[in-house]
């Protein structure tokens, strides 16, 4: 196991854009002489897709009384400045390829912290639960026997949805919605052309998480079963902040699109007769709204 270390003299340099952040340590930590009187709590709380002002009350709530937060890539620096002044803060974020700090190490701090008496907010992009593995660390809180309490947060598919112009669901197009990953699998199987094609059924959405690297094998996959080469498409990236971009085409174009406008993550992919709406929907955008569509 990993053990956090206190704040260093002089904290250790983040990501580009987010505050300094604090020391980890990679020596394993010394056992307890004597349990603490009591242990602390942890509480999943989700972010929402990036703007503070899309938290609930209840996350915001959390956060003004943290005393310990392990806070991801997608968590914007307005939701940090909520943070009490002496909220020790470390920096767990993910990137592709680019791991600060491997899954089971993340576990085993939050364990050992809550172990010592803390109470500890694991803070998180979207929604903890939809693909934020939030259940699999609710697991081995629980398994371990401390208290977890989740903050759901507004999803990264609603944010960008809703912002974009693009509504999940509508009676005329779509009856159905399908969240999938782009990565992947666990066991690092690709998903096959059957997989594909089961997915890919007529009046749903699909929203595609964590798909901007392979974009391309995405929409070829769903072009070679039944939605065609001109189904609808459209990538929402950085959604809810000032630089949300929104490209729209169609499977075989999308792909082509979003390497000109050299886009970055985090971006979501929808797939569907919905994305047809952006043009009426997301045009009728507020003046001052956070975005740029990139159409």
């Amino acid at each position: 196991m990993t053990q956090l270390r206190s704040r260093p003299s002089l904290p250790c340099p983040g990501p580009a854009g987010r505050p300094p952040l604090h020391g980890l340590s990679a020596s394993p930590p010394a056992p307890l002489a004597e349990g603490p009187a009591r242990r602390g709590r942890v509480t999943l709380v989700g972010a929402g897709p990036g703007a503070e002002e899309l938290l609930t009350l209840k996350a915001a709530r959390a956060l003004t009384h943290a005393q310990v937060v392990l806070y991801d890539h997608l968590v914007s620096e307005d939701i940090l400045s909520l943070l009490p002044p002496d909220c020790e803060r470390f920096y767990v974020g993910k990137q592709a390829s680019r791991h600060s700090v491997p899954q089971p190490e993340i576990i085993a701090w939050l364990i050992q912290l809550a172990d010592g008496g803390q109470d500890v907010v694991r803070l998180k992009g979207g929604d903890p639960y939809i693909f934020g593995r939030g259940g699999e660390e609710a697991q081995a809180l629980v398994a371990a026997g401390l208290e977890v309490d989740v903050v759901p947060g507004i999803s990264a598919a609603q944010g960008a949805s809703a912002l974009a112009g693009i509504p999940l669901t509508h009676r005329d197009c779509a009856d159905a919605v399908t969240y999938l990953t782009g990565h992947a699998r666990a066991d690092g199987v690709e998903r096959s052309a059957a997989e594909w094609a089961a997915l890919a059924r007529p009046h749903q959405t699909l929203v595609v998480y964590m798909g901007l690297t392979r974009l391309r094998a995405i929409c070829q996959a769903l072009t070679s079963s039944c939605l065609g080469a001109d189904c609808p498409a459209a990538l929402v990236a950085s959604a809810s902040l000032p630089t949300q971009q929104v490209l729209t085409g169609t499977l075989a174009t999308l792909a082509d699109r979003v390497e000109a406008a050299q886009v970055v993550s985090p971006a979501l992919l929808i797939i569907g007769e919905v994305v047809r709406l952006h043009a009426q929907i997301g045009a009728a955008r507020p003046e001052g709204a956070a975005a740029r569509p990139a159409n």
